[in-house]
């Protein structure tokens, strides 16, 4: 290799790690300001509880005690999104280590279906999710394979009304990929929320304004703690991490359906094959 062939491979291999730093600087620009949009719901939760004590807005104090009980359970909310943030980001920082092994895939559907089933019947919609060929196994980390494919099927689960969400796994026998399949009946727009939109919630108005409107004070905040939980978008982030920190990757796929009012995504998971034996 003559010296002109030599910097032009070097100039090559400059650009390829700008490419890479910069989209690892965008990457975490995105988790950063998708996190602290995820936060504030319950952050407002619990300052819009302790307002209406502050306040005097209490009926009773019994009241008065069941608005400090669900301050409470908000607070318990809290720690959990953010240890399972702060966990994941570990992991993608090397903090936690991964434990790679070789892990027969249809024991890990398994294992999704005993955590994800109850919720899907509770929701009145139809989870199917097929067992695998015995002789496919993936090299992964066996709890975080887990929970990325759980919060993807969860995050299904909330935006879904109605419909069905099927889970199958493929792979063909020259290929080094298992591919999963996350077909769920709702668009792809719900996993592709942009992470700097705005914060709908607003805080609940100052003491005068919310003697007139207590009630309906009360019921905003009670619904807002019930449903706090990581949005569809994060959980896509947080398993796209996850995915990535064990070498594969997730793709989201818009499939054609007959009719337009019942859109049709495909989250679609490939993780690297490994041999039975491989630790």
């Amino acid at each position: 290799m003559n010296e002109f062939e030599q910097l032009k491979e070097e100039l090559k291999q400059t650009q390829l790690a700008y490419q890479m730093a910069a989209q690892m600087s965008q990457f975490k620009a995105g988790f950063l300001a998708r996190t602290s949009h995820e936060l504030r719901s319950p952050l407002n939760s619990l300052i819009g509880l302790h307002q209406l004590i502050l306040s005097n807005l209490c009926e009773s104090p019994e009241e008065e005690r069941e608005f400090i009980a669900q301050a409470y359970q908000s607070a318990l909310k809290l720690m959990q999104l953010i240890d399972e943030i702060v966990s994941v980001a570990k992991t993608e920082y090397g903090s936690n280590q991964l434990d790679l092994q070789s892990l027969q895939l249809a024991d890990i559907f398994n294992q999704v279906y005993s955590l994800t089933h109850l919720q899907a019947a509770n929701r009145n919609l139809t989870l199917t999710i097929l067992p695998p060929d015995s002789s496919l196994y993936a090299l992964a980390d066996r709890a975080r394979l887990v929970q990325l494919i759980v919060n993807l099927i969860d995050s299904g689960i909330s935006a879904m009304k109605e419909g069905k969400i099927a889970v199958t796994a493929s792979s063909s026998p020259d290929s080094d990929w298992i591919e999963i399949a996350i077909d769920c009946q709702c668009p792809a727009t719900i996993w592709n929320e942009r992470a700097d939109t705005e914060d709908k919630i607003e805080l609940i108005p100052q003491q005068n304004t919310v003697k007139q409107k207590s009630r309906n004070t009360k019921k905003e905040i009670q619904e807002l703690i019930q449903e706090i939980t990581l949005s569809p978008a994060m959980k896509l982030l947080l398993s796209q991490t996850l995915l990535e920190t064990m070498g594969g990757h997730l793709e989201i796929l818009e499939l054609p359906s007959a009719n337009k009012d019942e859109p049709r995504t495909r989250l679609l998971l490939s993780c690297q094959k490994s041999s039975r034996s491989q630790k």
